[in-house]
């Protein structure tokens, strides 16, 4: 969901997915102590553990995925570092639909030309389609 400040809007994580890893990593974790006498079960599960607890690292420690101001965007890149986009730099702002089956997935796709960011619902904490029509609209000023 997009925050409003002074000319500035923020989409983050949402924190029910973060205390939902959270529970999960726990939950995985238990089951990791209790697999302890089948070797194989066990290192799938703290596998899996460790996986979910890095998720949850990530939203932790860049909750925020993308900004925007009048000067640009700051994008989350890597693990939990950013990158800022200058609005001339930024060459299109599109949402990108795939369907498999009966799954339907939507990214928001910011390209600059030499490169494409993507980020889904859940790094957004809103619709892909919704923040894309909001980039467009705080960029041309309407």
């Amino acid at each position: 969901m997009a925050d409003m400040s002074p000319a500035v809007l923020h989409w983050r994580v949402r924190r029910e997915f973060l205390i939902l890893k959270i529970v999960a990593a726990l939950v995985l974790a238990t089951v990791t102590v209790l697999s302890l006498d089948d070797p194989r079960g066990a290192v799938l599960a703290a596998a899996a553990t460790v996986a979910v607890i890095v998720l949850a690292l990530r939203d932790v420690l860049a909750p925020v995925r993308l900004s925007v101001d009048g000067e640009g965007l700051v994008v989350v890149r890597g693990f939990a570092g950013s990158e800022r986009l200058p609005w001339n730099a930024v060459e299109r702002i599109r949402v990108d639909t795939q369907t498999r089956f009966t799954s339907r997935t939507e990214f928001l796709e910011i390209d600059t030309g030499e490169r494409i960011f993507l980020l889904s619902r859940f790094d957004l904490g809103a619709p892909c389609q919704e923040v894309a029509d909001e980039l467009r609209s705080f960029r041309t000023g309407f």
